[in-house]
This record gives C-alpha cells, sequence and structure tokens, in this order.
C-alpha cells in the first residue's frame, strides 16, 4: 500500500491546464480502487499513520479522496482554542498569533491534548491571521511568515492526522454589506491561504463567518490556490447568519461554488445545532460539519465558564450524526475532555449517506429557490431589460440605477420567484452597470438573479459578485457561449439555461433542436454539470410571422419533460410580439406549455392575465400542492395590512419617504422630502408622523425576521440621509421631547477586542432616533472607557465583546466604574459571547442581542 501511494502516477491531476477555473479533475484512481475493493479502513490507518503522507507533504491527499473517507467515517474536530490558550497564559491585550508564535510550547501542549484525546483534524492557530486583522496590531506585514508558522507548530503537534489552515473574519463588511470591495477581500484572503499552504496546510477550513459575501470571498481565494480540501463554516444565531443567510441558503451558494465540506460553529450549543444540519442535510451534496459551543457562558469567580459538561457535549454526538453531520467537534468552551467525549461516542457510529435526490436549487443571499419537473411553475421576472423601455435605457444611459432596483421590488411583490437582469444595450458600459446592479439588488431582494448577458466579462463580473447561486441566461452551442461562457458559469457554481442555437442559427424541426441541446448537455457533463443543473430553452417564436411555430415549442416542452427529465422555460412575450392585446396570447400561450411541462416563464409578473393563469395551472395540474398559491392569492379573506408607511413611490411625497425609509430605498428619499417640503409639511411632521413610524416599522420586521442586517443598514442610511435635510428645519425636538435630545451614549469595544462591526451598527440605529453618540472605536482600555463616560457625562454605556476572551474585560469596567462615584450612566452589554444572564453576573442594566434591541433597551432605560 505504501509503494501504491508514492506512486506518481496515481496522484490527481487536472484534465486541463485551467483546471482551477472548471475544477475537473481526474480521479486518484488507485485510491478509488482500494476503497472500492473494501481496503477503506486499511488506507485510512495508513493515512492516521502518517504514511499516506511524504515529508514534504507532496503526495497529500486531494479534495474529492477526503470527502471519499468522510462517506465512511466520522471525524473529530478540535475544540476551542482562544480559551485553552488563555489557561498557557495568553494575555487578553495582544496578538494572539504573534504570542503563539513566540510561545511554541502553548499550542503544542493544547493541540497535544487534543489529539491525545481524539482529534483526527486540527485547526492551526491563525484565525485572525489575516493582514487586515493583523493591521490592528501593527503586524500586517509579518501575515505570511506567521501564518506558515503556526502550520508547521500545528503539524508538529498533530504529524499523523490533518492540520487545516485556519481562516476567519477581516472584520468588516464586504461589499455590498460594507465598504471593504470584494476584490480587496479575495486578494486579502489569497494571502493567508497561500502562507498557510506554503506552511504545510492538508486543507483550508474557512470559520466563523457571518457575511455569506465575506466566506464567499475566502472560498474563491482557496480554490484558486489549491485542490486540497476545504471547508466553510458558518455561525447562525436564531435561524440565519448576521446578514440573514439562513443554513439552507448558505449551503447551496457555497457547496456550488466549490467547498468541499459545509457547516457551522459557535453561536449555539450541540442541542440547537442539530436542527440546523437537520435544515441543510436534505439540499447537502457534500459532507457537513457541526462544531458547537458547550453550552452557555457564565462568570464565576471572575473567570468565563461555559455550563456544558463534557459527558453532556459527548451525549450530543450521536443526535448530531444521525441529523447528517460527517466532522464534529467543539467551539467556545470545549475542552480536550468535551472532544474525547465525542470521540467514544463517535467510535462506532457511520455517518449518513448523501442525499440520493437530486435537486435543482438556487439560492440567493438569504432564500433559496427550488425548481422541479413536479415543483409549481414559477416566474422569471423579465423586466429589468432595457430591450424596447426607453425609461431603463435612459436611466442606465445616466448611470442611475434607482429605477432598477424599483423594478426589482415590484417584480419581487408581484410574485415573481427569479429575476432576470439584463445591462444589454448601445452606448453603455454594459459591465459596470451590472456590477452596480448586482450590488444595489443584493441586499434589495430576496429572489436569486438570473445574469443575462452574451459577454462573457459581464458574466464573470456578476458571478464573482452575486453572494448566491445565480441562473445564467443563457448558454449556446455558439462557439463564443459554449467555450467562453460555459467555463465561467462552472466555475461559480450557476445553474444554466441552455438555448438550442449554433451559429448556423436555431434548427427548424423539434429533432434539430434536441440534437442541438443534447451537444451543449454534453460539454456541459464535462464541467461538472448534472441534468438538474440545467433549464432548456423553448424558443418562442413570433405567431404573428409564423403562426405553426409555437407548435415545436410545445412538443419541444413534451420531449424534454417526459423523456430528458429537463427542466424548460420560455419567453412568452417573443409569441405575441406584433400582436394587439397581448396580455390574451401570453396566457393562453403560458397554460397550454404547463399542460406540457414548462418549469419557468420568462414574463411580466405584474400581469395579472398570466399570474391567474400560472396559478390556476399549478393547482389543476397538482403542482400547488394543498393549493396553497391558489387559496393565498383569490382568497376573499386575505386582509389588506399594509400601513401608509410602506406605500408605493406612485403615492405623495410624504408616503414616499417613509416608503423609501422601509425599503431602504436612499437615492429616492431626498427628492421625496423635499417635494413634502414644498408642498408645506412640516420638517417636524416629517420626523414625527413619517420618519420615525416608518424607521419602527423596519425594527419590527427586523425583529420579526422579516429583515436581516443589510436591509436593517438599508433603511438606517435612508433614515439618516432623510434626517440631514430636516434636522436643520426642525424648531422643537422630536416628539417634543427635550430630554430624550440631550441623552448621550457612549459606545466601545473592550480592551483586546478588535470586532466593532456590531457596535458600529448599534451607532447608527440610534443617531436614527436622535440620541447623542460618542463612539471610542475597538480595543478601548477599561480606563480610558471610565474617563469618557466622566467627560460626556454619559447616560448609557455601551460595551461590545465579540470572543470568549475578552468578555471579562466587561465586568472590569463595571467594577472600575462601581468604585467611582461620580459615574452615573448604566451599562448595558452586547455582543456574541454575551447574554442576559452574564449582563446580570456582571451587574450590567441589560443585554442587547441586536441593533434595534439596543435602541428598545436605551429608549427604556433613559
Amino acid at each position: 500500500m505504501k509503494g501504491l501511494l508514492k506512486n506518481p502516477h496515481l496522484r490527481c491531476f487536472p484534465i486541463y491546464p485551467q483546471f482551477l477555473r472548471t475544477r475537473m479533475y481526474v480521479p486518484a484512481h488507485g485510491f478509488a480502487k482500494a476503497l472500492n475493493l473494501g481496503m477503506f479502513e486499511q488506507s485510512l490507518e495508513l493515512l492516521f499513520r502518517g504514511q499516506f503522507h511524504e515529508q514534504n507533504g507532496a503526495y497529500a491527499m486531494n479534495r474529492h479522496e477526503f470527502t471519499n473517507i468522510l462517506r465512511n467515517k466520522v471525524l473529530i474536530l478540535d475544540g476551542a482554542t482562544g480559551t485553552e490558550l488563555e489557561k498557557q497564559g495568553l494575555p487578553t491585550d495582544t496578538c494572539p498569533e504573534k504570542w503563539v508564535s513566540e510561545n511554541t510550547e502553548s499550542i503544542l501542549h493544547v493541540q497535544n491534548d487534543y489529539v491525545a484525546a481524539g482529534s483526527n483534524i486540527v485547526y492551526s492557530p491563525t484565525f485572525g491571521g489575516n493582514r487586515k486583522k493583523l493591521a490592528c496590531y501593527g503586524l500586517s506585514n509579518e501575515c505570511q511568515a506567521l501564518n506558515s508558522q503556526l502550520v508547521s507548530l500545528s503539524k508538529q503537534a498533530n504529524p499523523n492526522g490533518f492540520v487545516f489552515g485556519d481562516v476567519s473574519s477581516t472584520g468588516s463588511f464586504v461589499e455590498p454589506f460594507g465598504d471593504l470591495s470584494f476584490d480587496a477581500a479575495i486578494a486579502i484572503f489569497t494571502e493567508q491561504i497561500q502562507a498557510l499552504l506554503d506552511g504545510g496546510a492538508d486543507g483550508i477550513v474557512i470559520e466563523t463567518m457571518m457575511d455569506i459575501q465575506e466566506a464567499r470571498a475566502a472560498l474563491i481565494a482557496a480554490r484558486q490556490l489549491t485542490d486540497k480540501p476545504v471547508m466553510v463554516s458558518m455561525t447562525f444565531s436564531d435561524g440565519a447568519t448576521l446578514t440573514g443567510s439562513t443554513p439552507v441558503s448558505a449551503l447551496i451558494t457555497l457547496q456550488s461554488l466549490g467547498a468541499d465540506i459545509v457547516g457551522c460553529n459557535c453561536g449555539v450549543g450541540p442541542e440547537q445545532m442539530i436542527d440546523t444540519i437537520t435544515q441543510m442535510k436534505p439540499f447537502a451534496k457534500v459532507p457537513l460539519l457541526a462544531k458547537p459551543n458547550a453550552g452557555i457562558p457564565r462568570l464565576v469567580d471572575g473567570n468565563t465558564v461555559f455550563d456544558m459538561p463534557a459527558e453532556a457535549f459527548g451525549l450530543c454526538a450521536q443526535k448530531l450524526i444521525h441529523a447528517g453531520a460527517n466532522i464534529i467537534g467543539g467551539c467556545c468552551g470545549s475542552t480536550p475532555e468535551h472532544i474525547r467525549a465525542l470521540a467514544t461516542q463517535c467510535a462506532t457510529i457511520l455517518p449518513l449517506p448523501p442525499n440520493p435526490n437530486q435537486q435543482s436549487v438556487l439560492s440567493s443571499t438569504q432564500r433559496i429557490a427550488v425548481l422541479g419537473l413536479n415543483e409549481p411553475v414559477g416566474i422569471i421576472g423579465e423586466r429589468i431589460n432595457p430591450t424596447g423601455k426607453k425609461r431603463l435605457q435612459k436611466e442606465l444611459k445616466d448611470q442611475n440605477i434607482a429605477y432598477v432596483k424599483e423594478l426589482a421590488l415590484s417584480q419581487q411583490q408581484n410574485g415573481a420567484l427569479i429575476l432576470d437582469v439584463n445591462m444589454g444595450m448601445p452606448g453603455i458600459d454594459e459591465a459596470d452597470m451590472m456590477r452596480k446592479s448586482v450590488l444595489a439588488l443584493t441586499p434589495l431582494t430576496h429572489l436569486p438573479l438570473c445574469i443575462d448577458t452574451t459577454d462573457a466579462s459581464v458574466l464573470e463580473e456578476a458571478l464573482k459578485l452575486y453572494p448566491g447561486r445565480a441562473l445564467v441566461n443563457s448558454i449556446s452551442l455558439e462557439k463564443e457561449r459554449i467555450e467562453k461562457m460555459l467555463p465561467i458559469a462552472a466555475k461559480y457554481g450557476a445553474m444554466i439555461i441552455a438555448l438550442p442555437l449554433t451559429d448556423s442559427g436555431i434548427p427548424d424541426t423539434v429533432a434539430g433542436r434536441i440534437q442541438v441541446l443534447n451537444q451543449i448537455l454534453s460539454h456541459a457533463e464535462s464541467y461538472g454539470y448534472k441534468k438538474h443543473d440545467i433549464i432548456a430553452d423553448a424558443l418562442v417564436m413570433a405567431i404573428s410571422a409564423d403562426q405553426s411555430a409555437v407548435l415545436n415549442t410545445f412538443e419541444f416542452i413534451s420531449q424534454c419533460h417526459d423523456d430528458l427529465k429537463l427542466l424548460t422555460t420560455c419567453g412568452l412575450s417573443n409569441g405575441s410580439f406584433g400582436l394587439p392585446d397581448r396580455k390574451q396570447i401570453n396566457s393562453t400561450l403560458l397554460s397550454m406549455a404547463i399542460s406540457r411541462g414548462l418549469s419557468l416563464a420568462i414574463a411580466n409578473p405584474s400581469s395579472d392575465s398570466v399570474v391567474n393563469s400560472l396559478i390556476s395551472a399549478n393547482a389543476l395540474l397538482g403542482r400547488d400542492k394543498n393549493l396553497k398559491q391558489y387559496t393565498t392569492r383569490f382568497s376573499n379573506t386575505v386582509v389588506d395590512t399594509v400601513k401608509s408607511c410602506t406605500k408605493n413611490m406612485d403615492e405623495s411625497p410624504v408616503d414616499r419617504v417613509a416608503h423609501c425609509i422601509v425599503q431602504g430605498l436612499d437615492d429616492h428619499i431626498s427628492d421625496a422630502i423635499n417635494q413634502a417640503l414644498d408642498q408645506g409639511v412640516s420638517a417636524k411632521t416629517l420626523v414625527d408622523d413619517y420618519m420615525i413610524p416608518a424607521i419602527n416599522t423596519v425594527g419590527q420586521k427586523f425583529e420579526n425576521k422579516e429583515y436581516y442586517l443589510p436591509q436593517l443598514m438599508m433603511s438606517a442610511t435612508a433614515m439618516k440621509k432623510g434626517f440631514t435635510i430636516v434636522k436643520p428645519l426642525l424648531k422643537k425636538k422630536i416628539n417634543g421631547d427635550k430630554a430624550q435630545q440631550q441623552k448621550t451614549i457612549l459606545l466601545a469595544t473592550v480592551k483586546g477586542d478588535i470586532h466593532d462591526i456590531g457596535k458600529n451598527i448599534v451607532a447608527l440605529m440610534l443617531e436614527n432616533y436622535n440620541f447623542n453618540v460618542i463612539d471610542l472605536g475597538k480595543d478601548v482600555p477599561a480606563l480610558d472607557i471610565i474617563n469618557a463616560a466622566k467627560e460626556h457625562n454619559a447616560d448609557i454605556i455601551g460595551l461590545s465583546a465579540l470572543m470568549t476572551t475578552t468578555m471579562t474585560q466587561m465586568a472590569d469596567v463595571i467594577d472600575l466604574a462601581n468604585s467611582d462615584a461620580t459615574i452615573t450612566g448604566k451599562f448595558i452589554i452586547g455582543g456574541a459571547v454575551v447574554n442576559q444572564q452574564y449582563a446580570d453576573e456582571i451587574g450590567a442594566s441589560g443585554y442587547a442581542a441586536d441593533a434595534m434591541e439596543a435602541v428598545r433597551l436605551v429608549q427604556l432605560l433613559v
């Protein structure tokens, strides 16, 4: 076996020189054959005895071989690193990566204990090792050296197992959710991941990610650099990440982009994580990872402890595996004893096999769209396409995408399943406008996007930026599209619409179109596509030119549905082109196409006749389970609960002001406010009766999980922009409450903690409620916070911490304040690692889980 594994001819080599773009590989036949011959256990034993690797790691397993192991055995990760390093003397006010590099025995001790407890995989101590985080300590130039060195140290601790290079957040939001550009994020992660690979990492783990866009940037960087396995682990709280991604939407996005293992860590304990894995499993094409916290943190004798003992933690292992986890470990609060308990429980349990049901699923940041031969027919909204639309053409020429956003919201409200986005018109930079549109639409709508272009560079820009699994419209057999656009679609894991068109044109017969379609399918298969990743375009032709042409469309749909088991779509407006009262043809064409098996219609969702026909056909053909769609649309008991603050842009200026805040349309609010003021509406009326109720509506939607952080920030930005206009005009304080205007809120991230995303959002929301906010920033010493509280006579002091190693600093600040009688302000705390129980233990007046809760808490306390 040892000689077999050292045979270089049996290693994995790419089929194409551009293999990192296509992700297509020749399997490692020797290893695969060994597995097929029932030699898995022998090969695994050799692996963990270190015989699968040469000293320089030249023959380390590739991603496919690694995931093959996970089909047959549950692997055990390590536990918490930060708290264990604290026990070894790690100070709270220093860079952990630098300290470990200078105190190498610390990580060797910790990881030796984890390996002895049963960890097959340990993470390198490089959690904050990216250039942006290291810059907080003045160490950005040591990024490469530190990451390489720390991986080498971990390999000393675990020479016969796996060492995964640990990558986590930069501490900044990535566009479109923040100021860090996507390309800059990729560059930051590329630098760190290359250093980890240079240090000999067996794979890469991207962990504790709360923003799907930042996780994508790291994953793209990793996939461009290596064929080693890459795991991506998100942090979910209350069923979603900080930017609103659900477990399933994150899974679809990441596994389509090339993640080999997807899962979750931190945020919750094992019982809550069971539900997350359960949600993912039916959609998972890759193994799943679970790394929960050891319960809830408590303060005991000045130290942070977690309340779940090792034995109870270990007993959750079987439930996690039965839910679908293939790799399990421990996050905050877990110790070698917790990992030993896990390993003991997992010793005889086999992981669940992958779900054999192949599904067609698209994703946006927050939602998924499930397509299928028996799923309800949906609409691809066609309106964001400048062809024949003079207003849209003018807006795009002026580089203004406000109207694009209006069209997106309108189509979403009218029931579209997917939004087609086409920026192709003469006289504009299509790539630039596509980029702007994708960035604008991503936080605005929860619908997946269909990128509609014939330009490969435009397609690449859009798919790279889009934080979901998009649909590409379309891939034909034309040389330019099949050779340039198909590899790009495959690189980013997009679904594709296959258009039966060649450089010679459209075949006249159904048989000819099916033949072209099969050739496209063959090309797509070479890039890893399966039938469920592809939708065939049925090519509706104008009946005004040829009445018999549509019959070919119906027959094509039937053959795709019945014989090829392939999803289909068609553009309704093509068939009615040149005719009067086109909606009649469109709705009838849709009904007839659905009867043949149509899966999606490219149409205007604001057309009542089209939508009514679609919903009725779904009901009659049994594709609307329990008639949910039909009863929702046509029931007389449906009550319109839309408030004045959510009216459309066609309403009065004051209603448009509220609408802009609720929808986060910051590019419209200035005009709406100025129009309202011109009509004689007072600034106080605008604020009291429209703006404050609107931002309250946003807060309610956020608390009800209808909105997530991106929508909250968009609305807050619109509110702030509007308030800058009306504030100078106010003759009285908001709501006539002079005292509230004078309340001062002091915010700070405590010493040793360099994370301030959450605090910054809290500051923005408090400012929108007209509090005087003093933000001291991050890594602020206790004495500085106390001095600032006295200087500004703060009514509320808000403390933030994101790490278990720094949360005790909150107690130090409060203790220091209690010894100073001049400090009269009340303390509130927030952060991922704290809760109300912790607030009670350290003497804080309250805990806020998010920005809106912080506003409510401050309002209550003052």
